[in-house]
């Protein structure tokens, strides 16, 4: 389970005038998420949602709040004042770099990200920037290897399996279309079998048959995730109503910049799915009226 307390994230910026001035990128977010569902995190630009989903990450600290998943700390809050301050560097002056290179490589929670930008190396093949990912979580608390150097290239293969890229597994980035590139960050966070899954913004820079191909991929790897045990929890940021409410359990709906929960929407309509069927088609009705009336203050939608 994840839970976010009172989340708040304030970011110190340099105007035009090269004056300091500060803006509140997410404001007093708290927010529960079960375990082996599917989450989305729709909202307008710049409404804070990339930033609270790496807080969730531990890839930013949170200004206010704490993030635990299965009751442990992710990151603890940026010290805000000077006694803070003092208080933070007093905590953590005896930790030395060999204390951090001992734990550098041990995740404190089990979770995979998967960027819009795909985020993979151009000098790796797809079948080395799977085993660099394994590689990385290739040791236990003691910094034993857990596989064997044939073993990681053989899990790395079967994920490339999954994505049905293994005929592409000696090819690099630049030799793959987008969407398969897509799927190869899809098969690199698979690959070491995360228990939590974050997405910002994956299929924008597909084009749409492209990008509903995905969709249904990861249903399907989502949906096997749950056949061999519990499913993973996947945690999806978009701009994309659509694909918002036709892969998702919940949708959590942002509002305007600072972002703060408007409101959360569940979407009981049984999977496979179609995105054309009239339930989903209503849901997203609902979420578009409520932008419209968050945006243009023309028209209030009761849900």
């Amino acid at each position: 389970m994840i839970e976010a307390r009172s989340i708040g994230k304030f970011f110190s910026i340099i105007n035009e005038k090269s004056l300091a001035e500060g803006l509140t990128a997410v404001l007093n977010v708290s927010l529960t998420i079960s375990d082996g569902k599917i989450f989305s995190i729709l909202g307008p630009s710049g409404c804070g949602k990339s930033t609270f989903l790496e807080i969730l990450a531990g890839l930013q600290a949170p200004t206010d709040g704490t993030i635990h998943i299965n009751g442990k700390l992710v990151l603890e809050p940026l010290p805000a004042t000077r006694k803070d301050q003092i208080a933070y560097r007093r905590r953590y002056r005896f930790i030395s770099p060999l204390a951090n290179g001992v734990f550098r490589d041990h995740p404190k929670h089990d979770i995979a990200m998967i960027f819009q930008d795909y985020a993979v190396f151009p000098w790796m093949t797809a079948l080395q920037n799977v085993v660099f990912a394994l590689k990385l979580r290739n040791a236990d608390k003691r910094g034993a290897a857990k596989l064997k150097k044939r073993e990681i290239e053989e899990k790395a293969l079967f994920y490339l399996h999954k994505v049905d890229l293994a005929a592409s597994a000696h090819k690099y980035p630049s030799q793959l279309s987008g969407g398969m590139r897509q799927r190869l960050a899809l098969a690199r966070a698979l690959s070491v079998e995360p228990k939590i899954i974050l997405m910002d913004e994956p299929f924008a820079a597909v084009d749409a048959l492209t990008r509903e191909k995905l969709q249904d991929e990861l249903l399907r790897l989502w949906n096997e995730t749950g056949s061999a045990g519990a499913p993973i929890t996947v945690i999806l940021v978009t701009h994309d109503t659509q694909e918002a409410v036709y892969l998702s359990d919940e949708v959590i709906v942002f509002s305007p910049s600072p972002g703060t929960i408007r409101n959360r929407i569940p979407v009981p309509v049984r999977r496979p799915r179609a995105r054309t069927d009239g339930d989903l088609v209503d849901i997203q009705e609902r979420i578009l009226a409520m932008f419209q009336y968050d945006i243009n203050q023309e028209a209030d939608y009761s849900i």
